[in-house]
């Protein structure tokens, strides 16, 4: 009999492997998957993640379990999610956090580009200005008086330092000529009751997490940093609106996964995104909160990432942000 030649056995090979790859995606998953939100519950991201979840669950046919583990300014959430086996049953739900850790830090601890793979984008919202109705402000023209007649008195809080809320509000005090004291928090949510009892002046919040407060009258929102105003609070002007020129600020959220998932099996993961969003009650629920869903491929998602990373390096020289 003859031996089978070196060529045949590499032929073999990758038979074998291209059988073993696609038995791994047709059987993925058989247990649950775990979303680990870098946030504490509450806020946006965690609220936007949890509801997504859900329909992944059902496309999947599997549980798919929401995780927040906060702290770091978002980074033990995404160091959690890099140290992950890379088999598709951990997956990170971040907002712009995972770009904006990466170059505010000196050591964040990975890399975006080279530790995770995208595995979608989920939405993009815009952020309300929101106060205590115990503030003197009816407007954000008022607040902004008030903050430029007395400098380092005012402040704000945010989820953390390098965080949409955190940059949002940098970016605002740059354009409207601000000096205000920024107090840092653990996600937005444990910031809330500091600015509803005015420990804290005020926070750049989304709609979803703040509708509640805002009904029940325990927080004022004074603007909204869309392009337009939002369809959910039609007598909240845009900032722009209130003076700040050319002012506008989304907050996104996006799934990505630990780098070496196979593509079979981050391909099915993206699939399942895509049907939750195709999902028209979810779609309509998402949007009634004024969060955009545009779709991207996994492709596209990576692409957006890596300039956001750019953009983000560039925001940080002209802000004059120190790393930390």
């Amino acid at each position: 009999m003859k031996r089978p030649t070196l060529k045949a056995l590499a032929l073999i090979g990758i038979a074998l492997g291209i059988t073993q790859a696609s038995y791994a995606a047709d059987s993925f998953p058989s247990r649950p998957i775990r979303i680990v939100v870098n946030t504490a519950p509450g806020g946006l991201l965690d609220f936007t993640i949890r509801l997504v979840a859900r329909e992944m669950g059902t496309n999947l046919k599997q549980s798919v379990i929401v995780e927040n583990r906060a702290g770091g300014d978002g980074l033990i959430g995404i160091n959690v999610a890099k140290a992950a086996p890379a088999d598709g049953y951990t997956l990170l739900g971040s907002a712009g956090t995972m770009a904006f850790q990466q170059v505010i830090r000196q050591d964040p601890g990975y890399d975006l580009m080279r530790d995770f793979t995208g595995v979608g984008f989920v939405g993009r919202s815009p952020f309300l200005v929101v106060v205590s109705p115990g503030q003197p402000d009816k407007s954000l023209k008022d607040f902004v008086s008030r903050a430029k007649a007395s400098p380092n008195s005012l402040s704000y809080a945010s989820a953390g330092v390098g965080t949409a809320t955190h940059f949002a509000a940098a970016i605002f005090n740059q354009q409207a000529g601000l000096h205000l004291l920024h107090v840092p928090y653990k996600g937005n949510g444990p910031a809330i009751p500091d600015v509803m009892s005015g420990r804290v002046n005020m926070i750049f919040e989304a709609y979803p997490s703040s509708r509640g407060y805002i009904t029940s009258g325990k927080l004022k929102a004074l603007a909204v940093t869309s392009k337009t105003r939002i369809a959910a609070l039609p007598n909240v002007p845009t900032l722009a609106e209130e003076g700040v020129t050319g002012y506008s600020y989304y907050t996104w959220m996006g799934l990505v996964a630990p780098a070496g998932t196979p593509k079979e099996i981050v391909q099915r993961l993206s699939e399942a995104l895509k049907s939750a969003m195709s999902n028209k009650e979810l779609a309509a629920r998402l949007n009634g909160e004024g969060i955009e869903t545009p779709q991207m491929t996994t492709a596209e998602f990576d692409e957006f990432m890596a300039r956001e990373v750019n953009q983000t390096r560039k925001l940080v020289t002209d802000l004059k942000l120190p790393k930390q």
